[in-house]
């Protein structure tokens, strides 16, 4: 535990609208406030350039876990961040559309402050797109804008796979196609935008059923899992639509998945991140704002954010 008192930024959606119970920024900001540093909370819009130095609007806040009285806004100001900020967290969530490329790109004009995730690296990799660097531990997939291929693709998969927006969060848009389905066609014009928009589809792994593991790595390594077991009739184990936490544990191949990307990670500044197997298949890599830390800490009677806010001490100026 660092016996500087920091300024810790945290990039995210508003604040008032979080989830108590299930965000993974709100521990990570209770924790540092525990410890005694200076939170704030800063809105993505307010990010801008002030003669080349990176600047945003920064609300000192006093937050406790109390349902509806969850966070106390302090007075607002305009900073340069460099000047001001010692750790900035990028926790904003998905899609990463142009207003989010753009306030991630400001944020990598910090010299000083430490950016986590690295925002060059939030932009080099895309969560559904990175994992196809360690393609040998997916299932097949293909990505194409092309209905035709669709058609194609899902009749090598033996008439059953899964179709998921490279831009979306939580299970948002992700379809169970079947062969038969008279929604089939409907589907695919929804998923491509009528051929206008790429897509990920990728054979359907029954193991699911079993749920879906996110492991949770800091700098690259191990720090939690959990399993989400998906809701009886509902494909995505998302717990946002009705999947449900189950402990779990690391096997073989998730160890080999973990050895694999962790060096990665760690050499792109990709401070902590959320990947999700599936009966020993990687399917996504998630960079921007994973989460699961209050999950895992429910199930396996830990606190992964104390560790993820050591590791922030560890990596400030």
């Amino acid at each position: 535990m660092s016996d500087q008192t920091l300024r810790m930024a945290f990039v995210m959606d508003p604040i008032e609208a979080i989830s108590i119970d299930e965000d993974t920024t709100f521990v990570l900001m209770l924790e540092a406030q525990r410890r005694g540093h200076r939170i704030f909370y800063v809105d993505p819009a307010s990010i801008g350039v002030r003669l080349g130095e990176p600047e945003a609007v920064v609300t000192e806040v006093t937050l406790r876990r109390e349902a509806g009285n969850h966070c106390a806004l302090g007075a607002s100001r305009r900073v340069l961040l460099d000047a001001e900020i010692d750790v900035a967290f990028q926790r904003v969530d998905p899609p990463v559309d142009a207003p989010y490329i753009l306030a991630t790109q400001m944020l990598a004009l910090c010299r000083r402050t430490r950016v986590l995730n690295r925002p060059e690296s939030i932009l080099a990799y895309n969560e559904k797109l990175f994992a196809l660097h360690f393609r040998e531990w997916m299932t097949e997939t293909t990505v194409t804008r092309s209905i035709p291929e669709l058609r194609d693709f899902l009749a090598q998969m033996g008439g059953e796979m899964i179709v998921k927006p490279l831009d979306g969060r939580g299970g948002e848009g992700v379809f169970h196609a079947r062969a038969g389905d008279p929604n089939l066609e409907s589907i695919f014009e929804q998923a491509t935008a009528f051929g206008r928009r790429w897509t990920m589809a990728q054979r359907y792994l029954p193991a699911v059923r079993r749920g879906d593991k996110r492991i949770l790595l800091l700098e690259g390594e191990p720090l939690g899992a959990l399993l989400r077991v998906p809701a009886e009739g509902e494909s995505r184990a998302n717990l946002h639509v009705g999947g449900r936490a189950e402990k779990t544990d690391l096997d073989a191949d998730d160890r080999q998945i973990v050895e694999a990307l962790g060096p990665v990670l760690a050499r792109e500044g990709l401070f902590f991140v959320g990947i999700d197997v599936i009966g020993g298949r990687l399917t996504e890599v998630n960079v921007t704002s994973p989460t699961g830390v209050q999950e895992v800490n429910a199930l396996d009677g830990v606190c992964l954010e104390a560790r993820i806010i050591d590791r922030a001490e560890e990596r400030a100026p």
